[in-house]
């Protein structure tokens, strides 16, 4: 490895047998190096599925997720927007979900947000919730302290679609 520095350096062996000194002070850079690339990557832009495109599937992603066409399945991702477009039917489930568009189906999220163009079929399951004016929804509200995760989350509250705000 230090070979090459050797043949491109003129001078005499004794300069060569000094030298061992120097490589070894470059080569504690290296780890230093190794520290920045196990820093924080960005976070990537989210990935967005087209009005044309249309899932079959389900779909599992630790990033964030834009749906603008139609989805026959389940998702689970970390920001799920739903767009004015967008068709989904089966279960969303995200840290945070902006419903624009047609969801037939359960959605968990600890933030769950229906906009006034929203159209839900089925039961929400949040940690908090906002629904705008305008918003349609047909299905039961439940807040849980871990609706990402069934069963696991408890009530709080006799009746938790009091806590919705229009």
């Amino acid at each position: 490895m230090f070979s090459k520095s050797k043949i491109n350096e003129p001078g005499s062996k004794e300069a060569e047998a000094s030298k061992p000194a120097a490589p070894a002070t470059s080569a504690s850079p290296a780890p230093a190096e190794s520290k920045t690339n196990t820093a924080p990557k960005p976070k990537p832009p989210a990935s967005v599925l087209s009005s044309d495109l249309h899932i079959t599937g389900n779909m599992k992603t630790s990033g964030d997720i834009q749906v603008e066409g139609t989805v026959e399945g389940d998702i689970r991702a970390h920001l799920l927007t739903i767009g004015e477009t967008a068709t989904i039917k089966g279960e969303v489930t995200a840290d945070d979900v902006v419903i624009n568009g047609r969801i037939v189906g359960r959605v968990r999220g600890l933030k769950v947000r229906l906009t006034s163009t929203a159209r839900v079929e089925g039961d929400i399951i949040h940690k908090t919730i906002a629904i705008e004016s305008g918003a349609h929804f047909e299905g039961s509200v439940q807040r849980q302290d871990d609706p990402l995760n069934p069963g696991r989350g408890s009530k709080s509250g006799a009746n938790p679609a009091a806590e919705v705000k229009q």
